[in-house]
């Protein structure tokens, strides 16, 4: 089973630019809470969250297609492949998620980014964003533009949740890590 440990690993061997590494912790930390969510191994999902872009730096326009076999090769299994392969369906994977680990993944990769952005707007960051105050955000398509909010509904209704609920259970997972993922309170 792939540790956090491993896949930080197997991603500093691919991927050096600061912001998606940032990614992939915010990734991580989200996932590490729908695992709760749905009673899962969340070490086991933060790991595989942590690793989703393994590629994306090296092959940013075919992102997903040089994944698959090094992944294997590395050493995972055909399951957390897959979830990784499945965050990219319908926009670079035709693997459609299927188990609650790829249906979350595929899900939180566009939240965490809306949910980023409204805390880093907020002096105390993360550490006291409401969940109103993302939904304001959520639903203003001009704030985080580049963020698919189509595909984060899409997500969550495979999921059966409400978007809102979605995004309470991934705050109180980033207020966790708020100084790793830089959305801490600012200074002074």
């Amino acid at each position: 089973m792939l540790t956090l440990e491993r896949a930080k690993e197997l991603l500093a061997a691919t991927t050096t630019v600061e912001h998606l590494i940032l990614h992939a912790k915010n990734v991580m930390a989200a996932m590490g809470g729908m695992a709760k969510h749905f009673g899962e191994d969340p070490a086991h999902w933060m790991a595989v969250g942590y690793l989703h872009d393994y590629d994306y730096q090296q092959y940013p326009e075919e992102h997903l297609q040089h994944t698959e076999q090094p992944l294997l090769d590395a050493g995972l299994d055909a399951a957390e492949v897959r979830a990784i392969l499945a965050h990219g369906w319908g926009i670079c994977s035709d693997v459609e998620p299927v188990t609650l680990m790829e249906k979350s993944l595929y899900t939180v990769d566009e939240l965490t980014g809306i949910i980023q952005a409204a805390a880093r707007m907020r002096p105390a960051g993360i550490t006291d964003m409401e969940i109103s105050s993302f939904m304001k955000k959520f639903k203003d398509k001009k704030f985080a533009a580049g963020c698919d909010r189509e595909l984060i509904q899409k997500g969550c209704g495979m999921l059966g949740m409400e978007v809102k609920e979605a995004a309470a259970v991934c705050i109180d997972a980033m207020r966790e890590y708020a100084d790793e993922l830089q959305l801490g309170a600012k200074e002074g």
